[in-house]
């Protein structure tokens, strides 16, 4: 195949979920619902939070937070695709497709760190109850947002930038509805061969530590309940779990059906 230099590529083409006419009507009004409900949704957590003074703690924080990631998420790749299937113009430019592939890992990254954080949360709240005002105080709260943050940045950043020594072939068509790091990759000429060690050693680690991290809180907790010595302090204490025991549910779930999907 004729490659060509990463300078001369104008953009690339998103091929969507199907080519067929007669769907994309029904496509387009199905995301669009879809993303409305999840705008909608995150910014009505947001404003509740905001505006409810009992809600006011570290957890309704972070998961302030995790809305607005949510929501940022989202925006970073489903507008495109409704704008392509609009114009009818499965294009999109290499600026604006090097711009999604960072975009979305870090947002991705984002939520995984937030959800980490979070367990951190509940295991303080449950196994350290009577410090643990003192121990998340809003400046610690805030410090674990901006790091979590920098390390998702730096993440995309990383893979981002070395996708930039790629050489391009002619063939620029992307099976997906935005730009996806894999995806991108498989259109490379050029050896990429330590972008994908990068892309596992990075996968390894972002999600291994975390989950660890999670496993290692809900280890901690389970016993701490499990040492109370009435039922009704054991169900207030998993009922203050289950939250963020559903957000982890959804993210490793939609992580492990996106992979699915890619392979």
């Amino acid at each position: 195949m004729k490659a060509r230099n990463q300078i001369a590529i104008s953009e690339f083409l998103l091929l969507g979920l199907t080519e067929d006419p007669a769907l994309q009507p029904h496509i387009f009004s199905l995301f669009l619902s879809m993303y409305l409900v999840t705008i909608m949704g995150n910014l009505l957590i947001i404003l509740t939070v905001s505006f409810d003074s009992h809600l006011h703690t570290p957890m309704y924080f972070f998961l302030c937070i995790l809305a607005a990631n949510d929501i940022c998420l989202s925006t970073s790749t489903v507008p495109k695709m409704l704008v392509n299937i609009l114009r009818k113009d499965q294009s999109i430019t290499y600026t604006g497709c090097l711009c999604q592939v960072c975009s979305f890992i870090i947002f991705v990254g984002l939520e995984n760190c937030l959800i980490t954080v979070m367990s951190y949360d509940r295991y303080v709240a449950i196994c350290h109850t009577l410090k643990y005002t003192v121990i998340t105080n809003p400046h610690l709260c805030v410090f674990f947002v901006l790091l979590s943050l920098v390390i998702s940045i730096v993440h995309a950043l990383l893979h981002t930038l070395m996708v930039l020594r790629l050489s391009f072939c002619t063939d620029l068509e992307i099976p997906h509805f935005f730009c996806e790091l894999a995806q991108v990759l498989k259109l490379a000429c050029s050896d990429t061969l330590i972008n994908n060690m990068l892309v596992y050693l990075v996968a390894v680690l972002f999600a291994g530590v975390p989950l660890s991290g999670i496993i290692f809180s809900y280890v901690n907790i389970v016993s701490s309940v499990l040492r109370m010595p009435s039922s009704g302090g054991k169900h207030k204490a998993f009922s203050t779990c289950g939250s963020h025991l559903s957000v982890v549910s959804l993210f490793y779930g939609k992580v492990w059906g996106y992979t699915l999907v890619l392979q």
